[in-house]
């Protein structure tokens, strides 16, 4: 594997963790999601994301510029 590659994957790893610690806390607030469907659980979380970032460091800020909706379900869907 390449240094490039390594890498590509740890910000994958970092992006999914934190994207699962905004999951808990949106079912923290709103228990009821947890019989929504994906789709509507993914834009909650995205939503929180995105209140959020500017709180993130900038590391982490990076990861998110250009994060859709549909990123966060697709990373959900495999959760």
């Amino acid at each position: 594997m390449s240094p490039k590659q390594d890498n590509h994957e740890l910000e994958a790893d970092k992006k999914r963790r934190i994207i699962h610690d905004y999951l808990y806390k949106v079912m923290e607030l709103n228990p009821d999601l947890y019989y929504s469907s994906t789709a509507e659980v993914a834009r909650e979380v995205h939503l929180m994301i995105k209140e959020h970032k500017n709180r993130m460091p900038v590391e982490e800020q990076a990861l998110f510029r250009k994060l859709t909706v549909r990123d966060v379900e697709v990373i959900l869907s495999f959760h």
